[in-house]
C-alpha cells in the first residue's frame, strides 16, 4: 500500500470516475458511502459502507480504516471529498427541517469529519498528505431555490482554508476544485425541477441542450493529472476549465 486514497461518493458520477482513475494509477482506494458500482470491483478497492448523513458512523468507520492504512506507512495518502446532494430544492421557508439538516450533513459536516479523521491518522512525517475538496461554482453565488447547496459548498471552501491554517507543515496540502458542469445524475435532478421551486431551471436545461456537459471520466482524468500527480498550491480553489485548458 504505497499510495492510499479515500474517496466519497463512488457509487456513480465523478466519484466513480475518480476512484477508477486512481485504481488505474496504482492507488489502493477506499470508497466511502452506501454502495459502489461493478466497475470498481477489482483488486485494490474496498468499500467502507456508511451513510454520509450519519456523522458519528462516518467518523468511526473512516478513522479505523485510515489508522490501519497509516500503520502501513504509505508514501502518499489522499482524501477526496466528492459526495454531495443537490436537494432539497426550494426557497427558504418551504424546506423541510430534516431535509435541510441532511443536506448540510452530507455536503459539509461529513467532509469536515473525514478531514479531521484523515489529519489525525496521517500525522506522521514521511507521508505526503493531500486533501481535495470538490466544490461548485455555486459556492461563489446563489440562485433562488438552490441556496442551501451554495451554503454547503461555500462552507467546504472555508474548510479547505482552515485545514491549511491548521497544518502548515511540509508534506500536507488541501485544495478545492470547482469541477464545472458534469454530465451526472445531479444535473438530471436539477433540470427536472419545477420552475416554481427552481426559477433558474432553464439554465440547467440549457447546459444539457447546448452540449455543455462534460463526461465525468474526462473531469476525473484532468483532476488526477493536475491535482493529484502534480504539485499544488495549498489553500487554492482550482477551476476545471483552467486545468483542462492547461492540460
Amino acid at each position: 500500500m504505497n499510495k492510499v486514497a479515500f474517496v466519497t461518493g463512488v457509487s456513480r458520477g465523478l466519484g466513480e470516475s475518480l476512484a477508477a482513475g486512481l485504481l488505474d494509477g496504482g492507488w489502493t482506494v477506499f470508497g466511502i458511502g452506501r454502495s459502489a458500482p461493478a466497475r470498481l470491483s477489482r483488486e485494490g478497492f474496498e468499500l467502507l459502507q456508511c451513510d454520509l448523513a450519519d456523522a458519528a458512523a462516518v467518523g468511526a468507520i473512516a478513522q479505523q480504516a485510515m489508522l490501519e492504512a497509516a500503520a502501513r506507512k504509505p508514501a502518499r495518502a489522499l482524501l477526496i471529498n466528492n459526495a454531495a446532494v443537490a436537494g432539497p430544492v426550494g426557497r427558504m421557508g418551504a424546506l423541510q427541517a430534516d431535509e435541510l439538516a441532511s443536506s448540510l450533513l452530507v455536503n459539509l459536516v461529513a467532509p469536515a469529519v473525514l478531514c479531521n479523521a484523515f489529519c489525525n491518522a496521517f500525522g506522521a512525517a514521511g507521508t505526503d498528505r493531500r486533501i481535495v475538496n470538490i466544490s461548485s461554482g455555486l459556492a461563489g453565488r446563489v440562485i433562488a431555490g438552490a441556496s442551501l447547496y451554495s451554503v454547503g459548498k461555500c462552507g467546504m471552501e472555508m474548510l479547505t482554508r482552515a485545514l491549511v491554517a491548521d497544518h502548515a507543515e511540509a508534506g500536507f496540502a488541501a485544495i478545492t476544485l470547482r469541477p464545472g458542469i458534469i454530465d451526472t445524475q445531479m444535473q438530471v435532478f436539477m433540470r427536472s425541477r419545477a420552475e416554481g421551486d427552481l426559477p433558474d431551471v432553464g439554465m440547467f436545461r440549457d447546459f444539457h441542450d447546448g452540449g455543455q456537459l462534460v463526461a465525468a471520466d474526462r473531469v476525473a482524468s484532468v483532476t488526477i493529472a493536475n491535482l493529484v500527480e502534480r504539485a499544488i498550491e495549498p489553500g487554492r480553489t482550482y477551476n476545471y476549465a483552467d486545468l483542462a485548458g492547461a492540460s
